[in-house]
């Protein structure tokens, strides 16, 4: 949640200050007219052997130097798909420097990472395996661990018509992390026209949020993750930090540019409310907070409370299903 606006003059004009809500908050969205949400749609063109494949190396330790991390090490289930840290461990026990975003509808976002450093989930993942602070793998440790289990050749032979390699091996990840959409929230069958899927103040919460102008930057079917922003644009979150700390970089570490400075990819608000803590450094421990941040942060703005509170109700909508179940209910003893 590194941004909710881009801090355009517009979204917080005069012109939005008094909302008409009208009776539109009594009936379902025409599912006919345009809204700058979109409901989450699955691909359902992917291979059922490359997922089920996936499936498991995600949560295979042995994709990691010692044998001491999985992907699914970072990215629970039951978590929202990241793991309620602010900072997770790596392989060499050190904390990252990241928050761990979620890996729920990763494929909808158009960057990956905190600073939009990768632009496919193969790159990324190969990233995230061979980096030593993180999962410490080689690709001939792995490929020989792999090779030596029976069942995971069998595996890759199917899916793949041959046995383990590094090109399988990245293409049944990915291909595991793009299944990995939930669809069906509450606020998607309301957009679908379903009246009753969301509450008044819900609906409330909603049109607040177009209003204030935290659509320009979490729209489309991720809400968000498709832009890059600037965090502090009416007030600096990062008062009293030393700018040595790379992670507060933002994209500056990794293009050198100064207007890339603090400028981060802008996270999907999908699931919020099941994946605190918020932003990149993990700083905001509650929803609550992290509105009231990117309130002064990034629109100059102190909310009345009643409206801070109607767009915490209106995110909570955003919580969908995994595999047919509510991602808020999946039970703690459930893995991916």
């Amino acid at each position: 949640m590194t941004v909710f606006a881009r801090g355009m003059a517009w979204s917080v004009a005069a012109g939005f200050a008094v909302l008409v809500f009208g009776a539109a908050l009594g009936q379902g969205i025409d599912p006919t007219r345009e809204e700058p949400i979109t409901p989450v749609e699955p691909d359902r063109g992917l291979d059922p052997a490359k997922v089920a494949l996936g499936k498991v190396l995600f949560s295979d330790v042995r994709l990691s130097g010692g044998d001491v991390r999985s992907c699914a090490s970072c990215h629970e289930f039951n978590r929202g798909g990241a793991d309620g840290l602010a900072h997770s461990k790596g392989a060499n026990g050190q904390l990252l420097p990241f928050n761990t975003p979620t890996i729920f509808n990763i494929a909808g976002n158009f960057r990956l990472n905190w600073r939009g450093n990768f632009r496919s989930l193969e790159d990324h993942n190969e990233a995230v395996l061979l980096q030593p602070q993180v999962m410490n793998a080689r690709w001939a440790d792995v490929l020989a661990k792999l090779n030596r289990d029976a069942d995971i050749r069998s595996a890759f032979e199917s899916a793949y018509g041959d046995g383990p390699s590094r090109e399988a091996v990245l293409d049944a990840l990915a291909t595991f992390q793009r299944s990995l959409s939930t669809p069906n929230s509450r606020f998607d069958r309301y957009l679908r026209g379903d009246a009753t899927a969301i509450t008044t103040d819900e609906k409330r919460g909603y049109e607040l949020f177009k209003a204030y102008g935290c659509v320009a930057c979490h729209q489309g079917g991720n809400v968000g993750g498709n832009l890059f922003q600037k965090f502090g644009i009416f007030s600096d979150p990062f008062s009293g930090r030393s700018d040595d700390d790379v992670a507060d970089q933002g994209r500056f570490a990794v293009t050198g540019r100064e207007a890339d400075r603090r400028v981060f990819r802008v996270p999907s608000l999908r699931n919020v409310a099941v994946t605190a803590p918020y932003f990149h450094d993990g700083s905001a421990d509650t929803l609550d907070a992290a509105v009231a941040i990117m309130a002064q942060a990034q629109l100059g703005r102190t909310m009345p409370q009643e409206d801070h509170y109607l767009i915490i109700e209106f995110l909570g909508t955003l919580t969908g299903e995994y595999q047919g179940e509510p991602l808020s209910q999946i039970a703690s003893t459930k893995g991916p």
